[in-house]
């Protein structure tokens, strides 16, 4: 009941801060979700192929915010969105278009990909698995990006990027060589591999959920196996538009993208397209774990409809014999024969017995 109440406040907050936007001119900053953190984290790198520089600042202190340099990389990873003065002053340093800003602020975005001319914009929810409540959750990120320059927002102050910047630290592969579109690609792929992850999560579950199937299925079976499908359908949504959005990346000719990274773009549409396989891989085995399920019920069903049909089968001709010689009539010659009660209970043992034979020469048991 707790956690029902939890929820539908939580919709009518939603709601109420939705219903702020309307009528607003568009550009218009709303923060649209739950604060997440108790204040703005920024990490800031800057570095090229000899050259690195790293910094960790907050939305309490004054953030150095510079140009960028053609030349070099400026990595600024935003870490919590709700400070709405924060993305304002970004968009104004770095000239970024007041729709990005407010598609920032808005985590119920649908993923996109948006060409302007000053820069990119990408929008892409990653997704987590809790394995106590075998529940999705997602969070949105953005990337703003031109030559030189990228910005990631984000919404929690986890580092979900921590694979990303170890490789600029310590120059794995070919990230210090490249510019900002090759992160940006860099970035895309991690959120993308992290899909796989979740998606091995929920084949575990569904694993288990077999086992548990088979061996002896509750009642709350049926719920589980629901729950779960619930759960890919709002993967199966946020997959669709990602899917385009890639597509859009990989056949864009903006000349904020080196034509070399294409190819690598190109590899990443074709990872979302297997994930999006492994997603409906998944609910088609879901939804044949939910057929099983009705069988396994029906087949138990039908185990005790067979055993009962069979003891009433069985007490029938018994229940015949007993009701003949339970009549009060006066001339019925058995009852006045010595042993006449033990040839009755001999003649019911005999049918027990021929009926069970003929039962299992039927395998009906």
């Amino acid at each position: 009941m707790f956690v029902y109440l939890t929820k539908k406040l939580f919709e009518v907050s939603k709601n109420n801060i939705r219903k702020k936007k309307i009528g607003l001119p568009p550009g218009t900053i709303v923060f649209t979700g739950n604060q997440k953190v108790e204040k703005v984290i920024i990490h800031y790198l800057k570095y090229d192929e000899n050259y690195l520089e790293e910094r960790t600042y907050d939305n309490h202190t004054d953030i150095p915010f510079i140009q960028a340099n053609k030349e070099i990389v400026d990595w600024y990873d935003v870490r919590g969105i709700h400070d709405v003065n924060l993305l304002e002053a970004i968009g104004k340093i770095f000239e970024i278009h007041p729709l990005i800003l407010e598609d920032i602020a808005d985590v119920k975005q649908r993923p996109k990909f948006e060409e302007y001319l000053l820069g990119l914009f990408i929008t892409i929810q990653t997704l987590s698995f809790d394995k106590t409540t075998k529940s999705i959750s997602s969070e949105q990120i953005g990337l703003y990006f031109r030559e030189g320059l990228l910005i990631s927002f984000q919404e929690n102050e986890s580092d979900l990027f921590q694979i990303i910047r170890k490789r600029v630290e310590k120059k794995y592969g070919k990230i210090r060589s490249k510019n900002t579109s090759y992160l940006a690609y860099a970035l895309l792929d991690c959120v993308i591999d992290n899909y796989f992850y979740v998606f091995e999560s929920i084949e575990l579950e569904i694993e288990l959920l077999e086992e548990e199937l088979l061996d002896n299925p509750g009642s709350n079976m049926k719920s589980k196996i629901h729950h779960l499908k619930k759960e890919l359908l709002v993967v199966r949504r946020t997959l669709t538009p990602l899917r385009e959005a890639i597509s859009q990346f990989a056949k864009t000719d903006s000349p904020h993208i080196d034509k070399n990274i294409l190819f690598f773009i190109r590899d990443l549409y074709d990872h979302t397209i297997q994930v999006m396989d492994f997603c409906d891989t998944q609910r088609d085995i879901l939804n044949g774990l939910q057929d099983l399920y009705l069988s396994e019920i029906s087949f138990k069903m039908n185990q005790v409809i067979q055993v009962l049909t069979i003891i009433t089968t069985i007490f029938v001709p018994l229940s015949f014999l007993a009701g003949l010689y339970g009549m009060n009539f006066e001339n019925m010659p058995e009852l006045n024969y010595e042993y006449g009660y033990y040839v009755l209970l001999g003649v019911m043992a005999l049918i027990l017995v021929g009926s069970l034979a003929f039962f299992k020469m039927k395998n009906w048991f």
